[in-house]
């Protein structure tokens, strides 16, 4: 039996009703943006997008894929996927929002699923000082891939946003540490600093805004990064480049904000991320958050296209890489 696409929308439509009655007494919000306010979409609005839904066909993207050694790296960073980073700034290696699995979801059978793998496989992965956490949405908190981590060294220390740490402690992931915005932790020369973001943060029907959601500034002597992790536009990344000074690399989310009046809030276009850029005064920016997961309607491509007419329109320095590609952090500021 084949099953039309406005069946299959319509059967979105009434699975979610059919959990909102089932599960109505919904939890009180903890959390909210640096602005006061919080991410709250009504029934109505969440069946609309869902009936209204078009995603977008799948799309290959080019992944340079590291042959099957352990990758070492000095004053170097590479684009995993998605979110995902791994870093070496000189001192230390560093994972960002590390996301191995096939699916981002609760269940392993359903659920937005990789279009790409991930350029670097877990068991490549040099040995990881710290993993930093942006949020516990499901594409940046992997609980499968932290405990993984923690197996392979159990000295990796995890810093989490408020809120988040007994998720990792029930997993029996150890040295993790949370964070408030402006927190800050030190390891060999190397201080990071979690920074405020607006979106919100969730991973069931219960715990909405429960915990905080952010992204991370990492400084040493020579070099600022910037995560910027999920995030919709606000004045914040003026106030982050007033605090803690200009950023030399910043990587900034680029996709998954069509509808923009569904996903506006909490996501940014590539212009939003091009004026982030410019509010952080960064040298040179890095487009994420796409070409990995079909989570929202804009073409797989868009995000990357529309960045690269609008940083040359702005004479910026803001680009996309391949999954896989050496970014040499040694450039010249």
């Amino acid at each position: 039996m084949v099953i039309s696409n406005s069946s299959v929308k319509w059967l979105r439509v009434f699975s979610f009703l059919f959990l909102i009655f089932l599960f109505s007494s919904c939890s009180n919000k903890t959390y909210q943006n640096s602005d006061g306010t919080q991410y709250k979409k009504s029934i109505f609005e969440t069946v609309r997008w869902l009936a209204e839904r078009d995603l977008p066909a799948s799309q290959e993207i080019e992944v340079l894929e590291i042959s099957d050694v352990k990758v070492e790296l000095s004053h170097a960073a590479i684009w995993i996927g998605h979110s995902t980073f791994l870093i070496n700034n000189g001192e230390i290696n560093i994972l960002i929002d590390p996301v191995f699995s096939e699916r981002v979801s609760p269940f392993s059978f359903v659920g937005p699923k990789r279009m790409i793998p991930p350029a670097i496989k877990m068991n490549q992965l040099p040995k990881i000082d710290i993993v930093l956490i942006s949020h516990n949405h499901y594409d940046h908190l992997d609980i499968s891939s932290l405990g993984k981590l923690s197996n392979i060294n159990n000295e990796t220390i995890f810093l989490v946003p408020e809120g988040d740490k007994k998720l990792l402690v029930n997993a029996g992931i150890k040295n993790t540490f949370e964070f408030k915005w402006w927190d800050n932790f030190q390891l060999n020369g190397t201080t990071f600093t979690f920074t405020p973001a607006k979106h919100w943060s969730a991973r069931g029907l219960f715990d909405e805004s429960r915990s905080l959601w952010g992204g991370w500034h990492v400084g040493n002597d020579s070099l600022n990064l910037f995560h910027a992790g999920d995030t919709g536009y606000s004045d914040d990344f003026k106030l982050i480049k007033k605090q803690l000074g200009k950023v030399d690399l910043a990587l900034i989310p680029i996709g998954a904000y069509s509808p923009y009046w569904f996903e506006g809030y909490s996501h940014v276009t590539p212009d939003e991320a091009i004026q982030i850029a410019i509010d952080l005064e960064a040298t040179k920016s890095i487009g994420m958050h796409w070409g990995t997961f079909i989570l929202s309607d804009e073409p797989i491509l868009e995000p990357k296209e529309w960045l690269n007419i609008s940083s040359k329109k702005e004479n910026l320095d803001f680009i996309t890489v391949k999954p896989g590609e050496l970014i040499d952090l040694r450039f010249e500021f």
